[in-house]
This record gives structure tokens, sequence and C-alpha cells, in this order.
């Protein structure tokens, strides 16, 4: 099915992006200063590859489909589930741009504190997230909807693509993250 094995692949890159976060968050530890526009760029990839392009289809297309055709265990495993996840990933992404922000303005210790504290959570979430994405909703979804369904998906997800890429945005974040890896490896 093309549009789980694209939402595997895209998986791929987000946890490029997690690696670079916390190599980042990392050196700041060890001393190293923090890199306000690097931050700002995860910040992007993440709100605009990871939440928007990503989740987007995910929460506009497959757990749509999910919940109207797989009854109460997918309607209750993306309610209660993943969509809280997508939510309080969105959570620690603006706590984070917030911090920033503060820091910006006073480079104090606390705020720095704030900055790597939500790194991180962001980075947890997302990477268990993942992981439950893959290893449980979507051979969910490969094994309960129909053929049909699932050309359906695949159908709107491709559509989905090419209005993104007119947009640059595959195009814009995968840079950002070939530059951040570059930087950080």
């Amino acid at each position: 099915m093309y549009s789980i094995d694209l939402m595997i692949e895209e998986h791929k890159n987000i946890l490029a992006v997690i690696k670079v976060m916390r190599t980042v968050c990392c050196g700041i530890l060890e001393g190293k200063p923090i890199d306000e526009e690097d931050f700002r760029n995860m910040i992007h990839f993440a709100r605009t590859y990871a939440d928007r392009h990503h989740h987007g289809k995910e929460e506009d297309i497959l757990f749509r489909d999910m919940s109207e055709k797989l009854g109460n265990a997918a309607q209750t495993l993306i309610r209660h589930g993943m969509l809280v996840e997508h939510d309080l990933g969105r959570f620690y992404i603006s706590e984070l741009e917030k911090a920033l922000n503060r820091y910006a303005q006073n480079p104090d210790t606390e705020t720095k504190l704030d900055i790597l504290a939500r790194t991180a959570q962001w980075s947890d979430l997302l990477t268990r997230h993942i992981e439950k994405e893959n290893e449980a909703v979507y051979p969910f979804a490969r094994r309960g909807l129909s053929k049909d369904v699932l050309q359906k998906i695949d159908e709107e997800v491709h559509l989905f693509e090419i209005k993104a890429e007119q947009a640059g945005i595959q195009k814009t974040n995968l840079h950002i993250l070939r530059t951040l890896s570059e930087k950080y490896a």
C-alpha cells in the first residue's frame, strides 16, 4: 500500500531529525552554545513536515477511514491514542518555541533547561508514537481495511503529496534535515 509505505518512510525522516535534536541537546549539556537558527529549523521541520504534512495525511485521510470502517477499536486507538499524542507533540513544539524566544531575549540557565526539556519531550514522544504506528496502527489498517478503501486512501494521499510538492514542503524540509544531519553528524 503506497500511502502506508510512504508514511513509514516519512517516519524515518522524522527519526533522523530526532537524532539531530538529541545530538544538539547533548552538545549543549557539554557546553556548546544554543544555535537559535538550528532550533528554529527543527521547529519548522516538526511543524511543517512531521505535523502538517505527515500527521495531516494520517488525520485527514487514514485515521478518518479507519475510524469509519474499523469500529470501536480503531476509534478508541485513534481518538484516545494517536490524536492525543499528535496534540501533545504540538504543545511541546509550541513550548519549545516560546522557550527559544525567551532565551533570545534573556539567555539564562532556566530557559536553556526549558529548551532542552521540550526538545527531549517531543523527541521521546514522537519516537514512541512512531513505533506504535509502525508496529500496531498501520498493520491494523492494512489487515482491516478493504482493498477498495486502501486504494481510495492511496489516491487521496497521492493528491495530498502533489499539493505538498507544489508548495515545496518535502523539498524544503528534506533540505533542512540534510543540512542539520551533515552539521551534527
